[in-house]
């Protein structure tokens, strides 16, 4: 799965440019044959805008909500895109400037205000960003872009119109969720979130949202908190970007890269900082794996302990003879990954973009196995017996369980991100095959497929090309587990007409079936879904 490609002309620069949304939905010009059961719309959330008048938005997680839409019908496609009217991109419209501060860029009062109004600006509190560019998901009947903050957006999924902004905290107790909620079949909804445990300690809330109710009530009315993981330390708690569900159990993995509460409530108010001023990395901490029952939903105090990494992405977790499987994508230290993700740094010419990544926390896929029948008397043995796996469960003296795991997959600055599985009919139970992004040195370059059983890999890629992440969509009745397609949207800055287009891989090998090219270049986008 490592890229064979350099990128010297530095044509993934133009991914990270401003663009305009579309009045309208533009036809594609489809090269190949789209399966004819191919029928529904590709939703993805990234940034569209990297600057607001003369004003710079400094990381790639600030950009204004841009949502896309490719729509399937009959073997024909159309593209559309507009951005989200949110609070954070409406204001700054009006006012030509940043307006409220988001991940990594601060926002600071009028200009024009005289000092006195400016100085007491800072004394309203934190405003916090409703940008939701990071992925969107359905609620029973309804669509939502989000990022990580308390704030949703509804949004209409055929129109891409902006419909209403809404408070999770008007329902739940919790400071934010993660972008990456689990659904299940019947669309009952779980996520995860910190908020204020006991004695005002920072905890870490899984939340449930019921699927469409019958009366046709709002599902987000009857949320409810089912288990609450503490935090390690009391006033740091841990980024959580995902979390890992089988079918009787949640995992939650608590890293050594912390948001000081203290900072971000004091420094922010009085001079003004942004998100990743507040975070800092424990040296010393490692991490640690939670794990709670899902029904009943109970905390479970084991004390399991590894190594630090950095997590943002879960790829699968399920259960196996006694014994709880988790598959994640990690970035070895404790050092914050997020520190190269600044605009500056993916804009750079290829040979400094390669140096950067040369200091950066290094990617590797791992497969960590819990035992959920703990005995204090096996000290210094093994407690995993699956017979497929190298990853080992030891007890320590002090009551820990400290976890070694299984490499799947490990390249140098070759990282296999943002995964996806056949969900629907695989998520939290053993499986195969997983999907994901190839990163060339942080810049998406390829498609990959894994199989997590024998570690084979298949790769798409072409040169001057830019993907993005891929959605697997399965063949109507099927019974193999990759049986299906995979849709990516790719950009290729270079090419003389069409540079952006809609990518159809076959599953099973990632040979390409079809594209859909449109005359306007794609930017950066990180999430999304399939919706039929």
């Amino acid at each position: 799965m490592v890229s064979r490609i350099e990128h010297p002309a530095g044509g993934y620069k133009k991914i990270f440019e401003t663009c305009e949304e579309l009045n309208e939905p533009i036809p594609a010009v489809v090269v190949g044959l789209i399966p004819k059961w191919l029928n529904g719309s590709l939703l993805r959330m990234g940034p569209g805008m990297f600057e607001v008048g003369s004003e710079p938005f400094y990381h790639l997680f600030d950009g204004q909500a841009l949502m896309h839409k490719f729509d399937l019908k009959n073997g024909h496609v159309t593209y559309y895109r507009k951005f989200i009217k949110t609070d954070s991109y409406v204001r700054a419209m009006t006012e030509k400037r940043v307006v409220i501060t988001e991940f990594g860029t601060t926002a600071y009062p009028d200009p024009c205000k005289n000092i006195f109004s400016r100085f007491f600006t800072y004394f309203k509190g934190i405003e916090v960003t409703d940008n939701c560019l990071v992925n969107v998901y359905p609620v029973g009947e309804d669509y939502y872009a989000c990022t990580e903050t308390n704030y949703i957006t509804k949004v209409d999924p055929d129109t891409l119109e902006t419909v209403e902004k809404v408070d999770l905290c008007d329902y739940l107790s919790i400071n934010g969720v993660t972008a990456h909620p689990h659904i299940e079949s019947d669309g009952t909804l779980y996520n995860i979130g910190n908020c204020f445990g006991k004695n005002l300690s920072l905890a870490y809330n899984i939340v449930k949202i019921p699927p469409k109710q019958k009366d046709n009530s709002d599902p987000l009315a009857k949320s409810e908190v089912l288990v609450q993981f503490p935090s390690s330390e009391r006033f740091k708690p841990s980024y959580v970007h995902s979390f890992g569900m089988s079918e009787n159990y949640f995992v939650f993995v608590e890293t050594p890269v912390k948001i000081n509460l203290l900072k971000f409530l004091t420094a922010w108010s009085i001079w003004g900082t942004n998100y990743m001023d507040c975070f800092e990395s424990n040296e010393t901490l490692g991490t640690w794996f939670h794990l709670a029952t899902k029904d009943p939903a109970v905390y479970i105090d084991h004390k399991f302990r590894t190594s630090a990494f950095n997590l943002f992405h879960h790829i699968n977790t399920y259960e196996d003879d006694g014994f709880i499987v988790v598959d994640v994508c990690t970035w070895k230290g404790h050092e914050f990954v997020y520190n190269y993700l600044y605009l500056a740094n993916l804009r750079e010419n290829w040979g400094d973009i390669k140096k950067a990544a040369m200091r950066a926390p290094q990617p590797e896929v791992r497969r960590y196995v819990l035992p959920t029948d703990v005995h204090k008397e096996a000290q210094g043995k093994n407690l995993i017996s699956l017979p497929y796996t190298t990853a080992t469960a030891v007890m320590r003296s002090d009551g820990t369980i400290w976890l070694e795991p299984e490499v799947l997959f490990s390249g140098p600055r070759q990282a296999f991100e943002f995964p996806q599985i056949n969900y629907n009919k695989f998520s939290g139970k053993n499986y195969s095959y997983a999907y994901g992004l190839g990163l060339n040195h942080f810049i998406p370059d390829r498609i990959c497929k894994l199989n997590v059983k024998t570690k084979e890999t298949w790769v798409w890629q072409e040169p001057d090309s830019y993907p993005s992440e891929p959605i697997f969509v399965q063949t109507p009745d099927s019974v193999d587990e990759d049986d299906g397609v995979l849709l990516s949207i790719v950009v290729n800055p270079g090419a003389d007409q069409r540079p952006g287009y809609l990518l159809i891989l076959n599953a099973r090998d990632l040979t390409e079936m079809a594209r859909a090219e449109v005359e306007v270049v794609i930017p950066v986008t990180f999430h999304g879904m399939y919706k039929p």
